[in-house]
């Protein structure tokens, strides 16, 4: 990406002086993707007083993040036709992928596979094809649903209500749990189905594939934990989780194993994962932790125009503003976390000195797809977490001292423990707006 973000630098430098206060906003949360600070700069704004190709890509970045295909979809049609000499390789090519995401999340499957397909042709030119396969993979991965009808939802009642139960893992004394959904069955077969928000896509390891009948692909995927595992796309002909059926469900056939002895005693609770790309089609999901009940309305409204506090990252996962000890922070949402979760590196070096003499030491070890890591660490204890509009005390959460290999796992994340010192969280993904209740 660091190419992406000097384009939008030369361009932010290269406008008239009149309007160079607000297009350096612009080009500064666009540089350090702050999807927030974006939103607020673009909709604070004169729309003439931007820089056009700053102002067409603000909607492209705002639509994509914050769940609206109905303005980035044409804000990338207009990018690519006006804005083609202000986009090097790289910016075409991410532009591409944001572009064909939303096609996708609207169901225009074949749009989004010819879409990466175009680019690719004149990308080849250029760059070898090794450095291009994962875009001809994800052009295949759209090619092969345009077949399907992804995410048909159909709701047996007045409400949608996904039963589940919080099941210990991992050793007795370490307290993890993590949510697993206990009435499920994928194409007519009961299967025990681990619900996991923070997945940006569905996982199946490749036994349980056959076992239940999954449809194989010719599409090649990749998912990323410590490290990358590539395995193959499938589809789901029908799943039903509770009162809700969903038919066309694609998953990603991946091995989850971290291949320690000891990590993988308790690695079966993940061989079969659902969570964001699924929550965000059934568009309202509430986690209700005192009826363990996961609930859909049948009915949602249309988008209005409220302020977020959930974005998307890059991976997909859902991110939501909120605050540790009245610090803001971005934070990921992650029900497959089964402990407190864990804050990365720049809050340790934003808060070391606090930390260091204040918190007690330990080692981090983690296990996920590919590998395991380990790391010094600090236990904050009773941190005050500001979340959705309420505020609870979270009794110790680990603070790392340095990156994991993986940056999208080492980012700061309340896991499962702390998601239940709520009475409930409503993920309103129409108006990207986390809600608690105590």
């Amino acid at each position: 990406m660091k190419r992406l973000l000097i384009c939008i630098a030369i361009i932010a430098v290269n406008i008239s002086a009149i309007a160079q206060s607000i297009d350096e906003r612009i080009g500064a949360a666009m540089n350090s993707a702050d999807d927030f600070e974006l939103y607020d700069t673009y909709y604070s704004a004169d729309k003439d007083s931007i820089n056009p190709f700053l102002e067409v890509f603000s909607r492209c970045l705002i639509g994509n993040r914050f769940n609206r295909p109905d303005i980035s979809i044409p804000a990338f049609d207009e990018l690519l036709k006006t804005q083609s000499e202000n986009l090097d390789l790289n910016l075409l090519l991410q532009s591409s992928v944001m572009f064909s995401m939303d096609l996708s999340r609207v169901g225009k499957n074949m749009e989004a596979s010819d879409l990466l397909s175009s680019v690719l042709s004149a990308a080849y030119q250029l760059v070898d094809s090794v450095s291009l396969a994962p875009y001809a993979d994800m052009a295949r991965r759209y090619e092969a649903l345009s077949k399907y009808t992804p995410y048909q939802v159909e709701i047996a009642g007045e409400t949608g209500i996904i039963p589940f139960n919080v099941v210990p893992v991992g050793k007795p004394e370490s307290g993890q749990c993590l949510m697993q959904i206990s009435e499920a069955k994928v194409n007519g077969k009961q299967a025990r189905i681990t619900f996991d928000t923070g997945a940006g896509v569905n996982v199946i390891t490749d036994s349980l594939a056959r076992a239940y009948g999954l449809q194989l692909l010719e599409a090649r995927a990749a998912a990323t934990g410590v490290e990358t595992s590539v395995g193959r796309y499938a589809i789901a002909k029908e799943i039903k989780l509770g009162n809700i059926t969903v038919t066309d469900v694609p998953f990603y056939v991946i091995d989850v194993r971290s291949h320690n002895e000891e990590a993988d005693k308790y690695s079966n609770v993940f061989e079969l994962i659902v969570g964001g790309e699924l929550m965000l089609q059934l568009k309202d999901v509430t986690i209700d932790f005192t009826a363990k009940q996961i609930q859909i309305p049948r009915v949602v409204g249309a988008p209005s125009d409220v302020r977020p506090n959930m974005s998307f990252s890059s991976g997909m996962n859902f991110l939501t503003t909120a605050e540790i000890n009245g610090q803001p922070l971005l934070l990921l949402l992650d029900s497959g976390d089964a402990n407190y979760g864990t804050f990365n590196k720049t809050f340790f070096e934003r808060n070391k000195e606090y930390i260091v003499s204040h918190c007690q030491s330990d080692t981090v070890r983690q296990g996920g797809v590919g590998g395991t890591w380990s790391a010094l660490c600090y236990n904050l204890a009773d941190a005050k977490l500001t979340l959705g509009g309420n505020t609870v005390t979270v009794p110790s959460i680990p603070v790392q001292t340095e990156e994991q290999g993986n940056g999208n796992i080492g980012d700061s994340r309340i896991g499962l423990r702390s998601m239940m010192l709520f009475k409930k969280l409503r993920f309103n993904l129409v108006d990207m707006i986390l809600t608690t209740e105590l």
